[in-house]
């Protein structure tokens, strides 16, 4: 039997934007640079305005009925879109998990420091957990250790809430605060 030539993959163009000759509609609602209605038409004749002005065809809403096109610089457009993304990824604020760690048996002041950068980083909108690490036997005071994450979340309660309890994790004992709204 013959082998049979391979055919090189067809690859769908839904990743490829709908602008000029790969709109693929019967008819079309035609939108000019300025904004002004130009009607309905077929394609090809929205193309040839669109050559004339020595600009792209550009499918804005395949949903509508008939679909809806505008005449505009395809480039420009893309650019513009790239530079609007970027400013809102410049905007938003990604909340992170920043780490308090001390010692049950730890004392006033190191005690108050720890508050401060706890309140620090609540101010900035990020979580705080805050751990409490054993060492050799002093697992056995988890009880004590539970009184001094309880009396953190009391000292932190007008800028944090506990979004999770005090629990133990292995050799430590870990409670989460999340900023209040």
């Amino acid at each position: 039997m013959p082998e049979r030539p391979e055919r090189p993959e067809r690859r769908p163009n839904r990743d490829l934007p709908a602008i000029n000759e790969r709109i693929r509609f019967p008819k079309i609602r035609v939108i000019d640079a300025e904004g002004e209605q130009l009607g309905i038409m077929v394609p090809r004749d929205a193309m040839k305005i669109a050559d004339e002005k020595e600009l792209d065809l550009v499918l804005v809403s395949d949903k509508a009925d008939p679909p809806v096109c505008r005449i505009m610089d395809y480039g420009k457009f893309k650019f513009e879109q790239e530079k609007k993304a970027r400013e809102a990824k410049k905007k938003q604020h990604t909340v992170d998990v920043k780490e308090v760690k001390m010692r049950y048996k730890i004392e006033e002041h190191d005690y108050s420091v720890r508050i401060n950068q706890a309140k620090r980083f609540l101010h900035d909108g990020d979580k705080v957990k805050v751990t409490i690490m054993f060492r050799g036997r002093e697992i056995q005071h988890s009880d004590l250790a539970e009184v001094k994450l309880k009396r953190m979340a009391e000292d932190l309660q007008e800028v944090a809430e506990v979004q999770q309890a005090p629990k133990k994790e292995g050799r430590n004992m870990m409670m989460l605060l999340a900023p209040k709204k």
